[in-house]
């Protein structure tokens, strides 16, 4: 069967792979190696995952955990081969690295746990980084999982919002309007 695209062989695709994992914020699951991957007409499913699987297996990627991370070895030996890929291949997976590694940042800088206390209470961590480190951690008391699942989700959708609030509150000096006592 012939292929559309730019990607003929499993050694392109292999290629492509390296290429991907060398730009990479960090390390990548399946689907999201996967989704990245199939930016060409021409790469074929079951030869993209067995590149993988080899890639893995010869040492320029490596499986951690679930996740993808690329070798010193894949990073030498797909920079050595990277112009090989077309341009206009390279240009969609920059493209979609773009938003990945957006979203990458976007997780690593939004953190939240919750922590089991003696008590049977728990404690709903949410922490906020930016470039520079830690901006804003907040640990509040929780009387059930249910309670501190929806204390971690609202936080993951939303910190700036929250982190706008509470400096907004914490800053704000208390000059608010009296109230009329109706006499005058």
């Amino acid at each position: 069967m012939s292929r559309f695209g730019f990607i003929r062989n499993k050694l392109d695709i292999k290629f492509l792979i390296l290429y991907i994992m060398a730009r990479v914020a960090s390390p990548i699951d399946f689907p999201t190696l996967t989704d990245l991957t199939l930016c060409d007409e021409g790469v074929d499913y079951f030869d993209f995952a067995e590149s993988v699987a080899e890639l893995v297996d010869t040492g320029h990627l490596t499986l951690e955990h679930e996740r993808y991370a690329i070798t010193d070895k894949g990073r030498q030996n797909g920079a050595a081969c990277e112009s090989s890929l077309a341009y206009s291949v390279r240009h969609k997976c920059n493209v979609n690295l773009a938003r990945v590694n957006g979203e990458l940042r976007r997780n690593a800088q939004v953190r939240t746990t919750v922590l089991p206390r003696k008590d049977g209470s728990l404690t709903a961590r949410m922490s906020l980084d930016d470039e520079s480190g830690n901006i804003m951690t907040i640990e509040l008391l929780c009387v059930n999982q249910a309670q501190a699942d929806r204390l971690a989700q609202g936080f993951q959708a939303k910190p700036e919002r929250i982190y706008n609030e509470v400096l907004g509150a914490l800053l704000d000096n208390g000059a608010e309007e009296p109230e009329e006592s109706g006499e005058g």
